[in-house]
């Protein structure tokens, strides 16, 4: 079975402060990589508020996860598994989701802009702190271009390289069946995203327009799952507005709604712990990998 190696707004928390007086800094023109070490996995919280769009370096993530967060609001959680580009951003929070997503990457590098209080001791436990930009703050500058909070973006080449065993997620060829489909809509907390089957990749577009960053044009995926999963009240009670900061649980069960080869896949998740990958399999049982590409994954909150 082929796998990916891992060559690996509204509303507000209380974030801890992070370089306050940090001088900004241009973004640079190079298009250069970085490469991976093997073994090691690097994930950037980044924003997707209509303000921080067209982000920077999403194009190149080989995982995207789409996170609900206060207010109904999403987050994307970006894993980069091969070459890095230059600059990745606009980067924002962690959230407790986090915490159980990404432990089947070991102990990976999280770039973040900070996080609520309560969470600094449960991050410094997963080994998710060494990357957020209170750790390395060299490693980040301001866009004056842009607006806060929407204006912080990171060097990756210059953030420590993340440690642990990585348990790749699971690549291979789709099961017989599907059903054949070129467009689909879906929904999380009150985020709509769209994929268009279009060019051998699914074309994503968010609120509907489509989804574009400055260095790689339009985004699209190989694969994209919506994965449908319950919330939990967690660590942090809220934001500043009073909204309920929800934890979606990725350790369990649940349905899931698979996109791959132009066809659409019904299946259910499984997943046995924070450190193993999650299966997708389909009615019969019969597994369904991921193709061969970038992935996205919407945590999708059940109604």
């Amino acid at each position: 079975m082929a796998r990916f190696w891992l060559v690996p707004a509204a509303a507000v928390l209380l974030l801890i402060p992070a370089c306050a007086g940090q001088a900004p800094a241009p973004a640079p023109t190079t298009t250069a990589t970085t490469a991976v070490p093997a073994g090691s996995a690097l994930v950037v919280k980044i924003d997707n508020v209509a303000a921080a769009r067209p982000q920077t370096g999403l194009a190149a993530a080989n995982v995207v996860y789409v996170e609900p967060v206060e207010g109904g609001l999403t987050r994307i959680a970006a894993v980069f598994l091969g070459q890095l580009p230059p600059v990745i951003g606009p980067v924002r929070s962690a959230r407790e989701t986090d915490i159980d997503l990404l432990g089947q990457y070991g102990r990976p590098t999280l770039a973040c802009s900070g996080s609520a209080p309560q969470l600094v001791p449960l991050l410094r436990d997963a080994g998710l702190e060494t990357g957020c930009q209170s750790a390395v703050p060299g490693a980040y500058f301001r866009d004056n271009s842009r607006v806060a909070p929407h204006d912080l973006f990171v060097h990756p080449d210059k953030l420590p390289k993340g440690t642990g065993t990585v348990t790749p997620q699971a690549t291979g060829p789709a099961p017989a069946g599907g059903t054949s489909t070129t467009k689909q809509h879906e929904q999380v907390a009150t985020v709509g995203f769209d994929f268009e089957w279009a060019d051998q990749k699914w074309l994503v577009s968010m609120d509907g327009t489509p989804l574009t960053t400055t260095d790689g044009g339009r985004v699209g995926a190989a694969t994209v799952i919506v994965q449908k999963v319950t919330t939990r009240a967690g660590t942090v009670p809220g934001d500043v507005a009073g909204n309920p900061s929800p934890v979606g649980v990725t350790v369990g069960s649940g349905s899931a709604t698979v996109l791959r080869d132009g066809k659409l896949f019904a299946a259910t998740w499984s997943r046995t712990s924070r450190t193993a990958a999650t299966i997708y399999a389909d009615a019969a049982g019969n597994a369904v990998p991921a193709a061969d590409g970038p992935l996205w994954i919407l945590l999708a909150p059940v109604s």
